[in-house]
């Protein structure tokens, strides 16, 4: 009975002593629902329990229970051991402000004041656990939150002669999902460690808070798993030995979540062995499957420097003083000193591999869009090592709309200006050039093909390679005036470096040291000289070239200018003798198949409407009826030009417009470009069709739905299928050219016109 009464009076009074006292002795108001001890066994519970913020009536820690075993025995001879402590989901919220981490007074009050006196009294604290807790970090300076859930801690505990703590952890993320499971060991003393983690789907959209500080905008998200066994001490980054499997899945960093910059499926890095103090690096593999990445060029900044500001100020300011620590940069930071010893040390990687890339090209700053695309990009490398004599890397690339890229490299591991390079450019269309042609020479090209091929030998810096430049049947079109644009006389320089074949083809070798490169351009003069000299004798040879060339293209397509309708006289022609010989045939008919360059013709659209409307603001007595000498002139009005600009830029609707045609599009929409572009489709069809019908024919004319398409030769065209009879002009003229192709100077280039064709 005495027992029971004890305990019943006992476990109040411990409730009033740790409440009135809580506040004295560690600064904090401490409240629970009720307590229960039991001294005879040495077993205490604290129910609700409540820890407030160091003078504050916040919540700093709350439990739904507080447990704990001691032993009465061991009380005797100085030592005060609690057998078992149990903590039942502890809900606690971490805070750090200019002033430091919110609990920065219990570790003042609690340290040792004299670390050179030894207390006769001992502390053994065993099998302590947390069951179910949630813990929350909120960092002021940059409004930055993060939380685990489901947090479980297990440890066989510590004795107060030993300095190694040993802890059983799992945890879940409170921001976005993901477990983490694993072991530590920490040496208490001198802060060595030893863990095995292994992470599941762990979500980083908590990263984003902290890109928002290195950046003016932007959007992220990935999700990590990993199998890491490691060793090391916490006070030195470069002391860890560790190996394991790390997967970052599904990357995406752009402007917003719909538009990347950068992204990846899946990276993978398996690690053997790592330890860079030891400078040892032994890598398994190294993948990276289907990574992005858009780089846009803008009037004066470029989109990374947009989102990130020019030379990095923000990011520099997010280094500057503690209580600006940010997350992405301690981890570049502790990235880069893992890595700093790498090519110092005897490295080894396996594999190493990157596969689908495409890597996107897209140029604003000129008077219209240029954008290339390579894609897909694979990158294989052998054994990659440091002992190995030579270590080959092998690039292979589509690009797009049209072309390939091919380059193998052999390169010695130990000296980077060693190495043989091979790399081969084919396919490409010259006249997706033509932003850069019309910027600066006012020239546009409606054919040619690019080809680059190249050998390099480089041994301790010295260069003996030999390269190739072709292009084969570059045409240039009528000049189009723009204020922006620079001249250049393109028709006088193709008579100087375009010889009789209608092909460029130089050899240009390139000698002497990496630092110092002499390029050998004889090739190039005497093609130009003898141009000067030979060329004017066959003339009349090319000139019949060029009538057999119009005569099959235009028989077979029909190009149209960008925004135009009418045809050109020699079209009208064509068209005319196809019309003709419908009419003489009775068993012919044609099959039209446009091919619309939508996205470039809307361009121009947006273009022109926009101009027009800054125009008519500017020039209100005119009405809505525009004259063809206002047209002409709101055409060769720079897209550039400095009022035209700020008119677009007070009209802006949404955030983050960089480019004249997203500030074209916010002042005029979508709705009436299309609207635009349909009406001229329609009037090219119609003037067409209107040479047939005057012959009564236009019911022998078919033409099938519209294909959107990047077209090789960067015109929207009709393609032109006979059925039945063929004409005997265009038969005529496939024979001849066919001759003209097999002989001189054109022989030489025959198949490769060939394969541009195929």
């Amino acid at each position: 009975m005495i027992p029971v009464i004890i305990i019943i009076f006992i476990s109040p009074i411990t409730k009033y002593l740790v409440e009135k006292y809580s506040v004295k002795y560690t600064g904090r108001q401490v409240r629970m629902k009720w307590a229960y001890v039991n001294p005879f066994t040495g077993y205490v519970y604290f129910k609700n329990i409540k820890i407030n913020e160091y003078q504050s009536d916040s919540l700093f820690i709350t439990a739904n229970g507080l447990s704990g075993e001691f032993s009465l025995r061991k009380l005797f001879s100085n030592t005060c051991e609690l057998t078992q402590i149990t903590l039942d989901e502890p809900r606690g919220i971490f805070i750090e402000s200019k002033e430091g981490i919110n609990f920065r007074d219990l570790i003042e009050r609690f340290k040792s004041k004299d670390s050179t006196k030894k207390s006769s009294f001992h502390l053994n604290i065993l099998n302590m656990k947390v069951n179910d807790g949630i813990l929350s970090y909120r960092q002021n300076s940059i409004s930055a939150n993060l939380s685990v859930i489901h947090l479980n801690i297990e440890s066989p505990g510590l004795r107060w002669d030993m300095d190694t703590l040993a802890a059983k952890v799992s945890l879940a993320s409170g921001n976005g999902g993901g477990n983490i499971d694993g072991n530590i060991t920490i040496n208490l003393k001198n802060l060595d460690y030893k863990l095995n983690a292994v992470i599941s789907k762990l979500e980083l959209k908590f990263l984003e808070q902290y890109f928002k500080q290195l950046s003016n905008y932007g959007s992220f998200r990935a999700s990590l798993d990993a199998d890491i066994t490691a060793s090391g001490n916490f006070r030195d980054a470069e002391s860890i030995n560790g190996k394991g499997l790390v997967t970052l899945n599904d990357f995406h960093f752009g402007e917003s979540a719909d538009k990347d910059f950068a992204s990846f499926d899946k990276f993978t890095l398996k690690v053997n062995a790592l330890n860079p103090k030891n400078k040892e690096y032994q890598i398994d593999s190294i993948s990276l499957d289907h990574p992005y990445f858009k780089y846009e060029q803008y009037d004066y900044l470029n989109n990374l420097e947009t989102m990130f500001e020019k030379q990095g100020e923000i990011t520099a300011n997010a280094k500057q003083g503690p209580e600006r620590f940010n997350l992405i940069v301690a981890i570049g930071d502790y990235i880069k000193v893992l890595a700093q010893n790498f090519l110092r040390s005897d490295y080894k990687v396996n594999r190493a591999a990157i596969y689908r890339g495409d890597l996107r090209y897209k140029d604003y700053s000129l008077n219209e869009e240029f954008s290339i695309d390579m894609d897909p990009v694979t990158i294989t490398a052998d054994s990659i090592n440091k002992n190995k004599s030579r270590v080959k890397l092998y690039f292979r690339s589509g690009i797009k709309p049209y072309g390939s890229a091919i380059l193998n490299l052999s390169i010695n591991p130990q000296d980077s200006s060693d190495f043989d390079l091979t790399y081969n450019l084919q396919k490409l269309p010259i006249t997706l050039f033509n932003p850069y042609f019309i910027k600066y020479t006012s020239f546009p090209l409606d054919r040619g093909t690019l080809e680059l091929h190249g050998i390099w030998n480089v041994r301790k810096g010295i260069i003996q390679s030999e390269n190739h430049f072709l292009v084969i049947d570059p045409r240039i079109t009528r000049r189009l005036k723009n204020k922006a644009n620079s001249w250049v006389p393109m028709w006088l320089l193709m008579a100087f470096v375009r010889p009789q074949s209608d092909v460029i083809d130089y050899s240009i070798p390139i000698t002497g040291d990496l630092k110092r490169p002499t390029f050998h351009l004889h090739d190039v003069a005497f093609g130009i000289l003898s141009n000067i000299f030979v060329k004017p004798a066959t003339t009349p040879y090319r000139m019949n070239v060029k009538k057999v060339e119009r005569v099959i293209e235009k028989s077979l397509t029909l190009k149209w200018r960008m925004r135009q309708s009418l045809m050109l006289t020699r079209q009208e022609k064509l068209v005319e003798k196809m019309a003709d010989f419908l009419a003489k045939t009775p068993n012919a008919s044609i099959i039209i198949s446009p091919q619309e360059y939508s996205s470039k013709e809307k361009e121009y659209i947006l273009f022109f409407e926009a101009k027009k409307k800054y125009y008519l603001s500017c020039h209100p007595e005119i009405g809505l009826n525009i004259s063809e000498g206002d047209s002409e002139t709101i055409d060769k009005m720079s897209i550039k030009d400095s009022s035209f600009v700020h008119y677009l830029n007070k009209h802006l609707t949404r955030a983050h417009e960089f480019t004249i045609q997203d500030k074209c599009t916010s002042l005029l929409g979508t709705a009436l470009i299309n609207t635009r572009f349909n009406q001229l489709n329609n009037a090219r069809k119609d003037i067409f069709l209107a040479y047939f019908k005057e012959k009564g024919v236009d019911n022998k004319v078919t033409f099938k739905p519209a294909k959107n398409t990047i077209p090789y030769d960067g015109l929207s065209f009709y393609t032109i299928e006979y059925k039945g009879e063929m004409p005997d002009f265009l038969l005529k003229a496939y024979a001849e050219m066919d001759e003209l192709n097999s002989e001189e100077p054109r022989e030489k280039y025959k198949n490769d016109r060939g394969k541009i064709k195929s």
